[in-house]
C-alpha cells in the first residue's frame, strides 16, 4: 500500500450511461458522478449511441467528479476503464471523427447474417476459436456491418484511415489525444475476431468476417500503462491510463472473484453471471460463453459467462414506455402491494433471449394475466422474470463447470432490490450475498489502473477490503419453487 494518499479515477462507461468514480488508495471513495446520454432507435430491433456524445459525457463526469472530491486533475495518480463491451465504433483515425453511430450491444440487425453464417457451418469454428456463439450481440458482425454499408468504408478501413473499437478502444483513443488505439485481451475476447488461446487476433475469423487487419487495435494487458492524458479539459497531459477490462469482467474483479469457482452476477441494463475458471479456459456445452476475464503479469484468467440481455432495462421499460412508475426505484414498493405475483409471468426478451438460450428472435412475454391482475402483479413479475433468467444461467453454469454456486455475489443497480434478491435466493436455492458497495464494476477499474500504475501492489489489498453488506437466505418451499420454475420454463417456450 503506498504510504502517501493517491488517487486513481475509474471510468465506467455504460450503457444508458457514464459513471466516474474517484478512489483513494486506502479504497475509499471519495467522489463520484453520473451522466444520462441519449439512446438512437432508427428501426425495430437497432440501438445506436453517438460516440461523441458518449465522449462528452465522460468529460463532464470526470469534471464533476473532482468537484465532488475537492480534488485537482494534477492528484490523480491513474486512471482505470471499463465499458460496455460488444458495443461496436468505427472513426477516422487520424481525426476521431466516427463514420457512423456506434452500433449498440443490444442491436439486432446482424440477426439474418448470424443465421446466414451457421447454415454454412461457422458456428463450430467459431466456438472452438472464440468461446462464443454466433448472435449478432457481438462486435464482429457489427462491424462487418459497419464495413459494407458505410460509403467507402471498406475502402478506407484498408487503407488503414479508419479504426474499429469498442468503447475501451474510444476511450483510451480520446483520452489521449489520439495517440493510442489499443484494447484489452478481455475486451478483445468479445468481439468474435479474437482467438481466445493465442489471444491475438485471428486470421481465420477475420477472413470469415471480412474484416482488414489494418482497422483492429493492438490486444494489451488488463493492468499496464497503454497511454496517458492528452489535451482533456479537466485533467492535466500525463497522468497514466493504466487498467481495462470491459464492465463484466471488471465487476468480478472488483468482487475479489480471485480464485477459480469464485462467481458474481452484475444487475445492469442487462444481467450477466461470471465464474473464475482459472488458467485454462472451459469449453460450455450448456450454452455459455468462455471469455477471458483478465491477464495480469502475463498470466491470464478465464471465465465462463452467462448474459441475460434484459434486467433493470425492463424496469426502465415499465417506467419509460407504460408509465407504471415514476422512478426505477419505485418498482419494489408497488410489487410489494401483492404477496406473489398469481399465475403472472413475465420473460424479458425485450432484445431476444441470450444464454443459454441464445434466440435473437424470441420478444418479450406477459402471459397468465386475467382480471384480476394489477400493476402490481406485473412489477412483481418482472422482478421474478429477471430472477428466473439469471437460474437458467447458475444451471448451466453449475452444469458446465461442475461445480457448485456456494455464494453468490450480487451487484449493479438492481442488487439493491431486496424483494428481487430474496426471489433469487429462494429459487436459485443458494445464498445471495450483496456487498457495501454495489458500484464494483467501477471498483474494478479503478482497481486494474491502481495496480498498472503501483497504486497497489497486489489484488490480495483489494480482497481484504471487500465487505458484504447483506446476506439473503432461501427460505422458499421447493413446492413453491417447482410452481414458479414450471411457469417460467412454459413462458419461455412461448416467447
Amino acid at each position: 500500500m503506498a504510504k502517501t494518499t493517491q488517487y486513481v479515477l475509474a471510468i465506467d462507461q455504460g450503457t444508458t450511461g457514464t459513471h466516474v468514480t474517484i478512489l483513494d488508495s486506502k479504497l475509499k471513495v471519495v467522489g463520484k458522478a453520473y451522466r444520462e446520454f441519449r439512446q438512437i432507435f432508427p428501426k425495430p430491433g437497432w440501438v445506436e449511441h453517438d460516440l461523441d456524445e458518449i465522449w462528452s459525457s465522460v468529460e463532464a463526469t470526470v469534471a464533476k467528479a473532482l468537484r465532488d472530491a475537492g480534488l485537482r486533475g494534477r492528484d490523480i495518480s491513474a486512471i482505470g476503464i471499463t465499458n460496455q463491451r460488444e458495443t461496436t465504433g468505427l472513426w477516422e483515425r487520424d481525426t476521431g471523427k466516427p463514420v457512423y453511430n456506434a452500433i449498440v450491444w443490444q442491436d439486432r440487425r446482424t440477426s439474418e447474417r448470424c443465421a446466414e453464417l451457421k447454415r454454412e457451418g461457422a458456428e463450430g469454428p467459431v466456438r472452438q476459436t472464440t468461446g462464443l456463439v454466433l448472435d449478432p450481440y457481438f462486435s464482429g458482425t457489427k462491424l462487418e456491418w459497419l464495413l459494407a454499408n458505410v460509403k467507402k468504408a471498406r475502402n478506407r478501413a484498408e487503407a488503414g484511415e479508419l479504426a474499429f473499437g469498442t468503447i475501451d478502444t474510444w476511450l483510451v483513443y480520446k483520452l489521449s489525444g489520439h495517440q493510442a488505439h489499443v484494447t484489452d485481451v478481455a475486451n478483445a475476447s468479445r468481439t468474435l475476431l479474437m482467438d481466445l488461446r493465442t489471444q491475438q487476433w485471428s486470421p481465420e475469423m477475420r477472413t470469415l468476417l471480412n474484416v482488414p487487419a489494418q482497422v483492429l487495435p493492438e490486444i494489451r494487458g488488463s493492468a499496464e500503462v497503454y497511454a496517458t492524458t492528452r489535451g482533456m479539459r479537466s485533467l492535466p497531459d500525463g497522468i497514466p491510463i493504466a487498467g481495462m477490462a470491459g464492465d463484466q469482467q471488471a465487476a468480478l474483479f472488483g468482487q475479489a472473484c480471485f480464485s477459480p469457482g469464485e462467481s458474481k452476477c452484475t444487475y445492469g441494463t442487462g444481467a450477466f453471471l461470471l465464474m473464475n475458471t482459472g488458467e485454462t479456459p472451459v469449453t460450455s456445452e450448456a450454452g455459455l460463453l468462455t471469455t477471458v476475464a483478465w491477464r495480469l503479469d502475463g498470466r491470464t484468467s478465464y471465465a465462463l459467462e452467462g448474459a441475460a440481455f434484459i434486467a433493470g432495462a425492463a424496469v426502465q421499460w415499465l417506467r419509460d414506455g407504460l408509465k407504471i412508475i415514476k422512478k426505477a426505484s419505485d418498482i419494489e414498493a408497488l410489487a410489494r402491494g401483492v404477496k406473489d405475483s398469481g399465475d403472472v409471468i413475465f420473460v424479458p426478451a425485450l432484445a431476444g433471449l441470450g444464454a443459454p438460450h441464445w434466440r435473437p428472435e424470441a420478444r418479450g412475454l406477459f402471459a397468465g394475466i386475467d382480471r384480476s391482475t394489477t400493476v402490481a402483479h406485473l412489477a412483481r413479475a418482472v422482478l421474478e422474470g429477471v430472477a428466473l433468467q439469471i437460474n437458467d444461467l447458475a444451471s448451466a453454469m453449475r452444469q458446465d463447470s461442475g461445480r457448485d454456486i456456494p455464494t453468490f455475489k450480487v451487484d449493479g443497480g438492481a442488487a439493491a432490490n431486496d424483494l428481487m434478491m430474496q426471489f433469487q435466493a429462494d429459487v436459485l436455492g443458494t445464498e445471495v450475498v450483496r456487498p457495501k458497495n454495489l458500484e464494483t464494476t467501477s471498483l474494478g477499474a479503478a482497481f486494474l489502473g491502481g495496480l498498472g500504475a503501483g497504486v497497489w501492489q497486489s489484488p490480495e489489498e483489494i480482497r481484504a477490503a471487500w465487505k458484504a453488506d447483506k446476506r439473503f437466505v432461501p427460505k422458499m418451499s421447493e413446492e413453491e419453487r417447482t410452481r414458479h420454475l414450471t411457469k417460467w420454463k412454459r413462458g419461455v417456450e412461448r416467447a
